[in-house]
C-alpha cells in the first residue's frame, strides 16, 4: 500500500471518528463550474461535468446557460454574460452556498495571482507554476517573493507540508533568491530543492521544469503563463489543453475566495482536473492556509523586504566610473543577476579591481585577476550583488 493511499485510508476513519464523536457527518463540499466563453464549445463543460460527478468526490455546481443537461446538476441561470456568472459565482462564494469554483476571464485584483498544477513530461510528477496569470505586484522582483509565499500556500494546502521550491533562470532570479534567503534566514520556513544539473544551486534551467526538480516554481505571471500552455497544449498542437490542472487559484494577502481559473483552450481533461484542484484546495482550507502563512512570513520581515525591492525598482543616476589597469582575468565570479551586471562591475572599479562582464555555460558572469578573486567576492557581497 503506497504511502498515498495510506494517508487517504487515514483521512476517512479520522472523519469517521470526528462524524461519531459529534454526532454529525461534515457537509458535502460543492463546487461551482461557469459554462459559458470556451472557444471549444459547451461540449468540453458537459463532459468535465459529468466525469466529475462520476468521480463523486464533491457536488458540481453549474452557472450560466439553459442546457438540457443542467438538470442532472444543481445550477443557476444566468444570461451568456461572462459579469453576471462572475457577480453570481463572488455571490455563491461569498455566502457559502459554494467552497470553490471554476471559472474564465476573471478579474482579480491587484495583489492577487494564481498558481497553476501542471504533470511534467519527464517523470509524470505534478508541479506547481507560482505563477500563472494575475498580477502580484507591479515591481517583478517582489512580485516573484510574494509568488513564492503564494505557492507554497498552495502545495500545502493541497497536502504536501514541506514544498520544495526553486527559482526559474529568469530576470531577477539572483535578486529574488537573496531577498527569499533572508526571508528564510530570519525565520520563515522555506524549503530551498536545487537543480538537477551538475553545478546545483537554487536556480532553475529549462531541464529542471521537465524533470520537476521541485515542487514549486517561482517565476513572474507572463512566464508563468506560457509555460502552462506549454506543459498543457504542446502534444495537441496548442489549441486544446489535454493535461494539468489548469492555471489555478488566485492568492493574496487577505484574500479569501477560492477560484480557479482555466482558459478558453482548456479541453475536458484540464476542466476536471481543474475541478478537482478547487475541492482539494477547498478541503484543505486554503484561506486558513493562506492567512497562516503570510502572518508567518510577516513576523519574519516581508513587508520590509518588499519595501527595499520597491525601492530599489527606482533608478539611480549613474556616476561615471573608469576602469583600473587592464589585468588578465580568468577566475569567474557566478551568481549577479543579469541585470545588475555592469553596475557589479563598476562596483569592483570603484574599490580599484580590474573586471569585465561575461557570459558562462550556467548564466551571467564576472571576471577577475585570480589574485582578486576572494577581495572581489567581498566586495560584492557588502554591496549586495552577492
Amino acid at each position: 500500500m503506497s504511502d498515498q493511499v495510506k494517508e487517504t485510508v487515514k483521512k476517512v476513519f479520522e472523519d469517521l471518528a470526528t462524524s461519531l464523536e459529534t454526532g454529525r457527518m461534515e457537509s458535502r463540499l460543492k463546487i461551482g463550474l461557469t459554462i459559458d466563453g470556451s472557444e471549444l464549445g459547451m461540449a468540453v463543460m458537459k463532459q468535465a461535468a459529468y466525469t466529475s460527478k462520476q468521480k463523486n468526490l464533491f457536488d458540481v455546481v453549474l452557472i450560466g446557460s439553459d442546457v438540457d443537461w443542467a438538470k442532472d446538476f444543481e445550477h443557476y441561470s444566468t444570461a451568456d454574460c461572462q459579469k453576471e456568472s462572475s457577480e453570481l459565482m463572488e455571490e455563491l462564494l461569498d455566502s457559502g452556498e459554494i467552497q470553490g469554483c471554476v471559472t474564465l476571464h476573471y478579474n482579480f485584483p491587484i495583489g492577487v495571482s494564481t498558481v497553476g498544477k501542471v504533470v511534467t513530461p519527464a517523470l509524470g510528477r505534478e508541479m506547481f507554476i507560482a505563477t500563472t496569470t494575475g498580477t502580484t505586484s507591479g515591481v517583478r522582483n517582489e512580485a516573484m517573493v510574494l509568488n513564492a509565499i503564494n505557492g507554497i500556500i498552495v502545495a500545502k494546502t493541497c497536502g504536501i507540508k514541506q514544498p520544495t521550491i526553486g527559482i526559474l533562470n529568469i530576470e531577477g532570479a539572483k535578486t529574488v533568491e537573496r531577498s527569499l534567503t533572508e526571508l528564510q534566514e530570519k525565520g520563515y520556513e522555506i524549503n530551498f530543492g536545487e537543480s538537477q544539473r551538475e553545478d546545483g544551486g537554487k536556480v532553475l534551467r529549462g531541464n529542471d521544469l521537465l524533470l520537476s526538480s521541485v515542487d514549486v516554481v517561482v517565476c513572474d505571471s507572463l512566464t508563468g503563463n506560457i509555460l502552462m500552455k506549454l506543459f498543457s497544449a504542446s502534444s495537441s498542437g496548442g489549441n486544446y489543453e489535454t493535461t494539468g490542472s489548469g492555471y489555478g487559484p488566485g492568492i493574496g494577502r487577505n484574500y479569501d475566495r477560492n477560484i480557479c481559473i482555466i482558459s478558453r483552450a482548456s479541453g475536458a481533461p484540464v476542466i476536471t482536473n481543474a475541478l478537482e484542484y478547487a475541492y482539494e484546495l477547498a478541503k484543505g482550507k486554503l484561506d486558513r492556509v493562506s492567512l497562516t502563512e503570510y502572518r508567518k512570513a510577516d513576523e519574519a520581515g516581508l513587508k520590509q523586504i518588499c519595501s527595499e525591492l520597491t525601492a530599489t525598482a527606482v533608478p539611480e543616476a549613474k556616476k561615471e566610473i573608469d576602469p583600473p589597469a587592464k589585468e588578465i582575468v580568468t577566475s569567474e565570479i557566478a551568481g549577479i543577476e543579469i541585470m545588475e551586471l555592469e553596475d557589479a562591475v563598476k562596483i569592483l572599479w570603484e574599490a580599484e579591481i580590474y573586471a569585465e562582464s561575461g557570459m558562462g555555460c550556467t548564466g551571467p558572469i564576472i571576471l577577475v585577476n585570480e589574485k582578486n578573486l576572494i577581495a572581489a567576492q567581498n566586495e560584492l557581497k557588502k554591496a549586495n550583488y552577492l
